[in-house]
């Protein structure tokens, strides 16, 4: 396995891989990476020839106000849960060698990022959107891997590629939980032992909120009061959004009828968590 920290050699090893008829697998990450993003890397290892992972904490999709300094990062770490897995280049890049100082393009998108985590982080997904669209373009993958748990950021990545015609195939990957059911997360390292302890209230309203919808429940007010009341239980726990959307566009409904996203963000602490689930009528 290789690490490099320069676009230009990054280029050259997948431009050799091209040449010799080899797929390409990525998986974008801002590292400290844990089991959610090994269950990416192992299915990208499976599917493709060659598999680069990138590990770069993007500063532009962080708010003024947002956790940029403390986000936890060891390099060392990863790449030896990387090599451990197959993947075959790392591209860990320092803030300057993704955007010149007087960087001033980037890549936005209406509709989609409005409501859930972009009502409460206004220029989040302008990031995300400008810095996937920059990896793509260096990295030229025939297919880039994300998981379900930011299922906003998902949607909003596969209708950029859409909209700008990537030449790439994204595809989603379950959320991977942890035994009590907590979604894995990077920031879930700033939690301690009273918060971790309060945070699988958010697996726990969701359970009760699934449970609604396979005993009939199809009016989405009544079931965000539902998960609102079991997420009240725990006093550690601020509501940030609990939503019904459309699982394709993200518009929020009142009536469930199809394919749909619950979706939720709460506090523990001064810690954010997110977590969803997808249901089909």
């Amino acid at each position: 396995m290789n690490i490099s920290n320069s676009i230009t050699d990054v280029r050259k090893y997948v431009s050799k891989w091209k040449l010799e008829g080899l797929k390409i697998g990525f998986v974008p990450t801002m590292g400290y990476l844990h089991e959610g993003h090994k269950s990416l890397i192992d299915r990208a290892v499976k599917e493709n020839d060659r598999v680069v992972v990138s590990i770069f904490v993007n500063p532009t999709q962080f708010g003024p106000k947002e956790d940029l300094a403390n986000y936890p990062r060891d390099l060392e770490r990863d790449a030896s849960l990387c090599s451990d897995s197959g993947v075959d280049l790392i591209f860990a890049p320092k803030v300057d060698e993704m955007y010149f100082d007087d960087f001033c393009s980037f890549v936005d998108m209406e509709g989609l990022t409005k409501g859930l985590c972009g009502k409460s982080r206004p220029i989040h997904f302008r990031g995300v959107c400008t810095v996937v669209c920059k990896l793509f373009n260096i990295v030229s993958p025939n297919n880039a891997y994300f998981g379900e748990k930011d299922a906003q950021q998902l949607a909003v990545i596969k209708r950029m590629v859409r909209d700008f015609n990537f030449d790439v195939n994204v595809i989603g990957c379950p959320i991977v939980r942890e035994n009590d059911g907590l979604a894995k997360s990077s920031r879930n390292t700033y939690l301690n032992d009273e918060e971790r302890k309060a945070a699988t209230i958010l697996n726990k309203a969701l359970k009760l909120g699934k449970e609604a919808l396979d005993n009939g429940l199809r009016e989405c007010s009544e079931l965000v009061d539902i998960i609102n009341k079991e997420i009240q239980l725990e006093p550690l726990a601020k509501v940030d959004y609990i939503e019904v959307v459309d699982s394709l566009s993200m518009e929020k409904l009142d009536i469930i009828k199809d394919n749909v996203l619950v979706a939720i963000a709460i506090y523990i602490g001064k810690t954010r968590l997110i977590d969803n689930f997808t249901y089909e009528i």
